[in-house]
């Protein structure tokens, strides 16, 4: 099954959604609808809600409310992706300007803020406390692993291991909550649960590690954002630490150097040595380990359409160039 049919499966549940989402972007205040609608509706991919709906439709809910549910998702998420643009500095994402960029870093963050909270008040409104609880605990993970990525930035020490438990907070972690609420909804059991949880999380991690390999690989064009953004910002991610452990001496000072400083004067010397090492290929490899710990985890699941769906985007995850 491909993306495309993934989406075609979901077509009618991700309209609902987007409408949802349409209508609770609405504020008396003309610049949070302007850059809400900006971002919202600037062209992602909108896996985090649609994992949300399948998981579950794929343990057998029948009801309504995970569309509410894939809205709350997508609106921490745009959250993030706000605050995220005006602490990294980023001036292009999905091949658009960033909030940021047009409207300003206090615009922007101010606006995050505002879908945080209407996310926590439709969060209330399903009157669910283990929704609320999964939603909470997900969206502090992800301030802490914000936090923890701020702290390696300019850090070509930083380990494999440190990369590894930012990008599972930072990133993972709403994956995995998406897919959890499912089971939650359908009052499936502990285990089901912690199936689809797990498969969440393994997901997030290859989606991040294909995202940081396609920083050295891909072009401007294809990934929607700046090549080089990650280096740029002094983030030592599992290409740059893998090309400083194999490479040669004086690609590791290279990278040490541009990781510290935070240039890209180098870039073109940096994605050569990422190449040239090796770097690319084993972060595909680590990636490819994940998806299929995630295909794994789904055994837990009966067959349906919805499961196959969810297996799809395990291959979508580590076999995109975008």
């Amino acid at each position: 099954m491909s993306l495309e049919a993934v989406q075609t499966l979901l077509s009618a549940e991700m309209c609902a959604v987007n409408t949802l989402i349409q209508s609770r972007l609405s504020s008396e205040v003309a610049l949070i609808n302007q850059i809400g609608a900006y971002i919202v509706n600037s062209g992602g991919k909108r896996l985090r809600p649609m994992l949300a709906l399948l998981g579950a439709r794929a343990c057998g809910y029948g009801g309504a409310q995970h569309i509410a549910l894939a809205a709350i998702i997508e609106f921490i998420h745009t959250a993030t992706l706000l605050h995220d643009d005006v602490v990294d500095g980023s001036e292009l994402r999905r091949g658009k300007d960033t909030a940021n960029t047009l409207w300003g870093n206090e615009a922007s963050v101010l606006v995050g803020d505002f879908l945080y909270s209407r996310a926590f008040e439709m969060m209330v409104e399903t009157g669910e406390m283990r929704v609320m609880d999964i939603l909470a605990h997900a969206t502090n993970t992800i301030a802490e692993g914000e936090v923890m990525q701020l702290l390696n930035c300019h850090d070509p020490d930083t380990t494999e291991q440190r990369y590894l438990s930012v990008i599972r907070c930072k990133t993972a972690k709403l994956f995995e909550a998406a897919c959890r609420l499912g089971a939650v909804l359908a009052q499936q059991s502990g285990a089901v649960e912690q199936a689809l949880a797990a498969y969440g999380m393994h997901l997030g991690t290859a989606f991040q590690l294909i995202d940081d390999a396609l920083d050295y690989s891909a072009s401007s064009e294809e990934i929607g954002k700046n090549i080089g953004d990650d280096l740029a910002e002094g983030k030592p991610t599992l290409p740059l630490i893998y090309a400083m452990r194999h490479g040669t001496p004086q690609q590791a000072a290279l990278i040490r150097a541009a990781i510290e400083q935070g240039t890209l004067d180098h870039i073109a010397a940096v994605q050569h040595a990422v190449e040239s090492s090796g770097a690319l290929a084993y972060t595909a490899r680590s990636a490819e380990q994940e998806a299929e710990l995630a295909r794994a985890a789904l055994s837990a699941l009966p067959a349906s359409s919805y499961k196959d769906a969810l297996h799809a985007l395990a291959e979508f995850s580590v076999n995109r160039n975008y």
